[in-house]
Order: C-alpha cells, then structure tokens, then sequence
C-alpha cells in the first residue's frame, strides 16, 4: 500500500488539534479525556515523521508509538462514560447520544493502531492512512 501524505496530514492536524482547545478544562474527566488525545498526537506526530521521512526510522520508537495507541484507543470508552459539562471539553453531545457508534469508531482507532506495521518505515506508512482515518471519522462525528 502506498502512503498518502495528505492521509497522514490530515490524520495529524485532527489528533494534534486537540491540544488546542480554546477554553482550558476544569473538570477531572476532561482533562483525562484531553490528556489521552494528547498521547494520540504524540504517538501520531512520532509515526507521522518517520512516515513523511522528515525523521529517521526508529523502530523502537515506532512500536512505543503503535503501544500507546493501542493502549490509549482501549481506554477511550471508560474516559468518555461521564458525560462531564465542561467548557473545555470538545466533545459534542453526540457522543453519549450515539454511544454505541462512538465506542465503535473508538475501536476503529483500536483495530487500526494494532494492526500498524512498525517494523519497517514501509509498515508504518501504510498503516498511516487507516489510523488517520479512524481519527477522522471520529472527530468528524463527535468533536466540536
């Protein structure tokens, strides 16, 4: 499979905007959830660079990467089950609304991150695209 840079670039910009919130979170399970985006966008921003060639390939670094998304994308459910109301939360109501497809697209992340490659950069490139895209089809539906 071929790696797409547009892919990766919009799978990092969705991960990555995270970070951004505009109005900063006060409530525990905010900052858990936010917390947990933000080990997305680093893991994404590691694997991203090697992906794009702009650092070179680490497979150490790549696997750690691939482990906390793994790990993190099985953790989604339980940070999102309280419906906290927060300013600083991005998350649309949508998501305890339509629970069951949210927690779905979360395993999306899950099946994507675990079936990444990163033993090679090649790997690692060809799993971009689907883990992008299950960012994606996340925050399109469920974040503000």
């Amino acid at each position: 499979m071929k790696f797409s840079a547009k892919t990766l670039i919009v799978g990092l910009v969705l991960v990555a905007g995270v970070a951004l919130a505009e109005t900063a979170a006060t409530d525990a399970n905010v900052i858990a959830r936010q917390d947990l985006m933000k080990s997305f966008g680093g893991a994404a921003k590691t694997l991203g660079g090697m992906a794009g060639g702009e650092v070179a390939f680490d497979a150490a670094a790549a696997e750690a990467a691939k482990a906390v998304l793994i790990a993190g994308s099985a953790e989604i459910a339980a940070k999102f089950e309280v419906n906290a109301a927060d300013p600083g939360s991005e998350a649309k109501p949508d998501v305890w609304t339509n629970w069951d497809d949210f927690a779905l697209k979360a395993k999306g992340l899950n099946d994507a991150a675990t079936a990444l490659d990163a033993s090679t950069v090649e790997g690692v490139q060809a799993g971009m695209g689907a883990i992008g895209g299950a960012c994606k089809a996340c925050h399109t539906a469920y974040r503000m």
